[in-house]
């Protein structure tokens, strides 16, 4: 029998892989993503994504790992968000908790609605990122007198969860709809990381300060060593 050298190895690996990751996608189905547009920066989107997120999702949905406070990093003041985003019992230094009993969640759909802190990382797929899966899941709903809510998803097919939005949808243009749920995943991109921008912005001046000091570092050796034979 002929054994197979390191670079066959390699070559039948990467085959492998590459068959693999096909067939996770072709099993994935359903529709493309449409691409969510990016405000992850726009305070007002972000702004106006939490009053949404606040008076819709956290009817059913937590967000366990979220306080209330860090809704100033975009633009809120303490006043602001006690007026306007405390709908429940909660105290303003505590975390997002859904106003549904979780075993009444569990009884009406069947199962107990996720924690949505991460969602946006965690739903990205081989469609794209999950702020784009969000924006069309959220944009995909339609009637279904089959399912025990009346309606259903394109993007996730016989979800439990009913259309929460409909009559906000109904009094909104296509527009004004998709513009609206575009702040909205834009908002939980942003919960699931508050610092990714100040991440970012630290990162590219940490790579441009390692880049200088490559060059001074380049130079001090050529400096050093010219006039060693």
């Amino acid at each position: 029998m002929k054994i197979m050298g390191f670079t066959q190895k390699i070559i039948l690996g990467m085959a492998m892989a590459v068959s693999l990751a096909g067939a996770v996608q072709a099993s994935e189905g359903g529709p493309a993503w449409d691409k969510a547009p990016d405000r992850i920066t726009d305070l007002a989107a972000l702004q106006n994504g939490a009053k949404v997120f606040v008076n819709y999702c956290l009817n059913c949905h937590s967000a366990g790992f979220m306080r209330y406070t860090r809704l100033t990093d975009i633009g809120l003041t303490q006043d602001q968000i006690k007026d306007n985003l405390l709908v429940t019992n909660s105290k303003i230094g505590e975390t997002m908790k859904a106003a549904i009993d979780p075993q009444q969640a569990k009884a009406w759909f069947g199962v107990n609605p996720p924690d949505l802190t991460v969602i946006a990382r965690s739903r990205a797929g081989a469609g794209g990122t999950g702020t784009d899966y969000l924006y069309s899941y959220m944009r995909g709903f339609y009637k279904d007198e089959t399912k025990p809510t009346g309606w259903n998803n394109h993007v996730f097919p016989n979800v439990a969860m009913p259309h929460v939005l409909w009559e906000m949808q109904a009094s909104m243009t296509p527009g004004e709809y998709d513009q609206t749920m575009g702040d909205l995943v834009n908002y939980l991109q942003w919960m699931a990381e508050p610092a990714q921008t100040t991440r970012k912005t630290i990162g590219m001046w940490v790579l441009l300060f390692l880049a200088g000091l490559t060059f001074l570092t380049w130079q001090l050796n050529k400096a050093y060593w010219k006039d060693v034979k």
